[in-house]
């Protein structure tokens, strides 16, 4: 072996986040070490939590056995570019291990419902979730957690006064919901509305969290940006159903986050109302809006396929009457977001 063959097979190894290849996306070190059979070499993550570590180490050791040398024993050490962090700001986030971006390319497609069964599931798996709701203008989290007559209350902590999320079934809770009235539009500009989803995220008491979840606006606008340029996202997850005019703009939203000026991870797709069975025929599948439209998607883009959700009766109705389904263990249609949770 030579250290060319090494680069020529990590050509094949994409990253997940990027879609780029590891040779094309900088990840190799130019410390490449052949003897015999035995080759090492490292590769560049940009931190530590990196979502995709383990199995892109693996996909480089396949690679490597696959176009170089079927014999090779492999090592691979992960190494970390340098995050430069101020010490004397205050990071409101510092407890929070992943932050997420649940995201979606149009309106209607279930991004708010999947974000709520999916904070759910987590918490179900022990986990400590809290669930920010950014959609301004439509914001829908109140009424699916059934709190929407609950008002936040201020709290001191670090010496610092902020805002205390609303718990509920074990999830910390901010919205714009809270502090509007309910029956009236808001009718903001991108500037206020930006303005306060950064408030709810630097004046906030969101304490030790294993995730964040972040219900985005749908689309890409303002919103999206001040996020990217507030917080560190580990990841984003993109919601669609498979008709093709809602696949066309999540394909935008898959290309928002893997810009080179946004560089957020894509860590899955979600199609929801995938199919529809009918109660009293439950061997049928019906393709109302088209079929397998997001796992092609997911196939196009690189990006893993995190679930299929069925078009379900029940899941509508839980989420109007402010429980979310996922919080009924055993129930064929909480199953679906148990899954997800657990792949994601």
């Amino acid at each position: 072996m030579y250290p060319q063959q090494i680069i020529d097979a990590l050509r094949h190894v994409r990253y997940p986040g990027t879609g780029k290849d590891l040779i094309e996306s900088g990840m190799l070190e130019d410390d490449i070490r052949i003897s015999g059979f035995e080759v090492s070499f490292s590769l560049i993550f940009d931190k530590e939590q990196d979502p995709f570590l383990k199995s892109v180490i693996k996909a480089a050791e396949t690679a490597v056995k696959t176009y170089a040398e079927p014999n090779a024993s492999v090592t691979i050490y992960p190494k970390f570019r340098k995050q430069t962090t101020p010490t004397d700001t205050y990071n409101p986030l510092a407890g929070v291990k992943y932050i997420i971006a649940v995201s979606s390319g149009k309106g209607g497609v279930g991004k708010s419902t999947v974000a709520a069964n999916l904070a759910i599931a987590l918490t179900k798996q022990g986990k400590t979730v809290g669930l920010l709701d950014a959609d301004i203008h439509g914001p829908s989290q109140p009424k699916m957690f059934n709190v929407e007559n609950e008002r936040p209350q201020m709290t001191v902590s670090g010496g610092r006064e902020l805002i205390a999320p609303v718990v509920q079934y074990g999830v910390k809770l901010l919205s714009i919901g809270f502090f509007v009235d309910p029956q009236n539009a808001v009718v903001w500009r991108g500037g206020l509305a930006s303005n306060a989803i950064k408030q709810m995220i630097e004046e906030a008491d969101w304490g030790e969290l294993d995730y964040l979840l972040i219900d985005l606006p749908p689309g890409t606008s303002d919103i999206h940006l001040t996020i990217v340029q507030t917080v560190s996202l580990t990841g984003a997850i993109v919601v669609t159903t498979p008709q093709p005019v809602a696949l066309a703009d999540a394909r935008k939203g898959v290309d928002m986050f893997r810009n080179d000026k946004v560089g957020v991870p894509v860590l899955g797709i979600i199609e929801n109302m995938a199919w529809f069975t009918p109660q009293e025929l439950p061997e049928n599948k019906y393709y109302i809006f088209g079929k397998d439209g997001g796992k092609q998607l997911a196939e196009e883009t690189g990006v893993p396929l995190l679930g299929q959700i069925p078009l379900v009766q029940s899941i509508r109705e839980a989420s109007d009457n402010g429980m979310p389904i996922a919080m009924q263990d055993g129930h064929p249609a909480a199953v679906f977001y148990d899954e997800i949770a657990k792949k994601l």
